[in-house]
């Protein structure tokens, strides 16, 4: 009798990034416990990107949370390149709506937050910085302070300080959420660049089932609360994408199957 293999050892064999099985999350205990999370099992592959969509309060930004080592689950596992992750690491960059940067540190300086947090050691990390800030477009631009930037130019430096230390694994929590529909598209586009050259293995969490489906290799759909895995969908659109393929019969196919199936499980967003 052949035995089922678990989400870790099929981690373990394909050397998956991300293994997390059984996941579970209460918020509280008792009668009074709300549950977030239940029995979420996924991997995902190393150098992969993976888009979360879902109703509001399904437990996306729960989930990203316990992967970055932010929040205990309550049951169940999370492991990075055959881990535990229990707490926060240096492997794990994280991107937040708000970039969050300290105003009185320029560009340069709020990209080397983490190397002067971690120790890393400033000056051998500076010219790393340096081709970072030029990767995402902002060269020019070291020097200069957050409220000489725009919205989309922040968090271009948030994306920055996320990648300065090489995590293994980058964390994004809706970071576009907050631009404008134009400044929006642009970043999407930015950022598969910078994916294709980097291959970070990437989860995304958006509201938007069109950015999920134009940045992903795979969309996870999740129900409402307490949020478990509705839908997984595998994303065959040829790299690199341009916004042109939002115009296609296939993109619309992939956007017309989430929202369906967010519909059923619980409405959109």
């Amino acid at each position: 009798m052949q035995l089922a293999v678990s989400p870790v050892e099929q981690a373990v064999a394909s050397r998956d990034a991300i293994a997390v099985r059984r996941l579970t999350k209460d918020y509280g205990a008792g009668s009074d416990a709300i549950a977030a999370l239940r029995d979420i099992d996924f991997t995902v592959a190393d150098g992969e990107f993976l888009s979360i969509v879902g109703p509001s309060g399904c437990g996306k930004s729960t989930l990203l949370k316990i992967l970055a080592g932010l929040m205990p689950a309550s049951d169940g596992e999370a492991l990075l390149n055959g881990t535990p992750i229990e707490g926060p690491r240096r492997d794990i960059g994280m991107v937040f709506q708000s970039p969050v940067l300290f105003p009185w540190r320029t560009v340069l300086g709020n990209a080397l937050l983490p190397v002067d947090v971690q120790g890393l050691g400033r000056a051998r990390m500076i010219e790393r910085a340096k081709a970072l800030i030029a990767l995402v477009g902002l060269s020019g631009f070291e020097q200069r302070y957050p409220w000489e930037l725009s919205g989309g130019m922040q968090q271009r430096v948030a994306l920055v300080r996320a990648l300065i230390h090489d995590p293994a694994l980058l964390l994004m929590d809706e970071p576009f959420g907050a631009l404008d529909a134009l400044t929006r598209e642009a970043m999407n586009v930015e950022l598969q660049r910078i994916w294709l050259e980097r291959r970070k293995t990437v989860v995304f969490v958006t509201h938007s089932t069109s950015e999920a489906v134009f940045l992903a290799d795979r969309v996870m759909v999740m129900t409402a609360r307490p949020g478990r895995i509705g839908d997984m969908l595998k994303i065959d659109l040829p790299r690199p994408r341009t916004l042109d393929v939002m115009t296609t019969e296939a993109f619309g196919t992939y956007v017309r199957r989430i929202r369906n199936g967010l519909n059923a499980g619980g409405g959109l967003e």
